[in-house]
């Protein structure tokens, strides 16, 4: 609101003998105008105060979508809530760094799983847990290392020849005995 809407305000505390202060005044006006700026205005009339007629959440959750309604002028508009989520850097083996890319990891778990009948959705799955696995935690910074394991782990539960597969890039597996290794780890890990 703009100072001319306060006036007929004063005048009228004024007028009615009210005890009210410039100061008094000066804060109500600045604690408005900072609330009009946080308030959402409509698109048509600019009025900024509405109702919530509709919230659905959209996107697993990920974002809110308001039906709201104006105020002002009755006219109905969508405005959209999304997660802020904070920016994750992957630190790689050579100590370089990069923006972490959940494509960049659905994609390796797809490689791994070429000819496998693992639906997509699951690996959607896995790596959307991935990431929210990340976002939760405090470090802004994470290793690949532990992007990796953590992809294993995800896969092992999906399909054991995708894990094996996985791994063995992931793990740089140099000869048939590592590759063993692993599996011996694999069939351990079942019988028990």
């Amino acid at each position: 609101m703009s100072v001319i809407h306060y006036i007929p305000l004063l005048l009228l505390l004024i007028v009615a003998g009210t005890d009210c202060s410039m100061v008094q005044w000066q804060q109500s006006l600045r604690c408005d105008r900072d609330m009009e700026e946080l308030s959402m205005k409509c698109p048509f009339c600019g009025y900024s105060e509405s109702k919530v007629v509709d919230s659905r959440p959209t996107e697993e959750g990920a974002t809110i979508r308001r039906r709201r309604e104006c105020l002002g002028c009755q006219k109905r508009f969508t405005t959209y809530e999304i997660m802020e989520r904070l920016p994750l850097v992957v630190v790689k083996k050579d100590g370089s760094r990069q923006t972490f890319d959940k494509q960049k990891l659905l994609n390796g778990m797809l490689r791994a799983c070429e000819k496998r009948p693992v639906p997509l959705a699951d690996l959607q799955a896995v790596a959307d847990e991935i990431e929210q696995e990340l976002q939760n935690s405090l470090e802004r910074e994470i290793k690949t290392t532990d992007v990796g394991e953590m992809a294993m782990n995800g896969l092992k539960e999906l399909d054991e020849v995708a894990y094996v597969r996985f791994a063995s890039v992931y793990r740089q597996f140099r000869d048939i005995n590592t590759f063993m290794v692993e599996l011996n780890k694999l069939l351990q890990e079942d019988g028990n």
